[in-house]
């Protein structure tokens, strides 16, 4: 499959998107933060420089999830009163697209789910039950967090975010859910934690000392 490609509007270096769904983003050369439309790129902003990160995940590390490998081909970087934490935008070798969260080694893999009447913000707690797909899950903590950067692609534009809410939500049985209200309507996030040997993951950063 032909990769799209283009160049950068801002300092003119080739850009090519390594997922063909890839809707933003940014310029290896100049930080641009690139919105992909019908025709070409527009530049939206610029990345500021990202904070330290201890993750040894990196962009182009690739893994499998079962009998599926990917890629991780953007990322998503939060700060909250614990720290902070990556959402590495992953390319299934099928063609979709899963989100893997890195949260002070804590792995989760989740997928957008489509899902009706979701709950506003303002109506969630702690210890609340919601059952979606079949499954039971309990809200185990809200978190207010602070939107610090992007690299890489993403599926939608996320440029121009500050403070955003996460409800994360956990089963009996290892399964994971995530309510996002980074926009006015709440989006679904639903996967599982998974330990990070089973990703049987290669590229990764090499730290001093590893």
């Amino acid at each position: 499959m032909t990769q799209p490609a283009a160049n950068c509007p801002n300092c003119g270096a080739k850009i090519v998107f390594r997922w063909s769904s890839s809707v933003q983003t940014v310029c290896e050369f100049c930080k641009s933060i690139l919105v992909r439309t019908d025709v070409d790129l527009k530049k939206v902003g610029q990345v500021a420089d990202l904070p330290p990160d201890s993750s040894p995940i990196q962009i182009n590390t690739e893994g499998k999830y079962g009998n599926k490998a990917f890629v991780v081909v953007g990322r998503i970087l939060y700060e909250y009163d614990q720290g902070g934490w990556n959402e590495w935008h992953v390319m299934m070798n099928d063609g979709t697209s899963a989100w893997l969260s890195d949260a002070q080694s804590e792995y989760a893999l989740s997928w957008s789910s489509k899902a009706q009447n979701l709950p506003a913000v303002a109506q969630v707690h702690v210890g609340q039950q919601f059952t979606w797909s079949d499954q039971r899950y309990t809200v185990s903590v809200i978190t207010p967090a602070h939107y610090r950067g992007v690299e890489g692609e993403l599926p939608f534009q996320y440029w121009d975010k500050t403070d955003v809410t996460f409800v994360d939500l956990r089963t009996e049985t290892g399964k994971f859910a995530t309510l996002d209200y980074s926009d006015p309507e709440a989006a679904l996030y639903l996967g599982e934690f998974v330990e990070f040997d089973d990703l049987k993951l290669k590229n990764l950063r090499s730290f001093e000392g590893w």
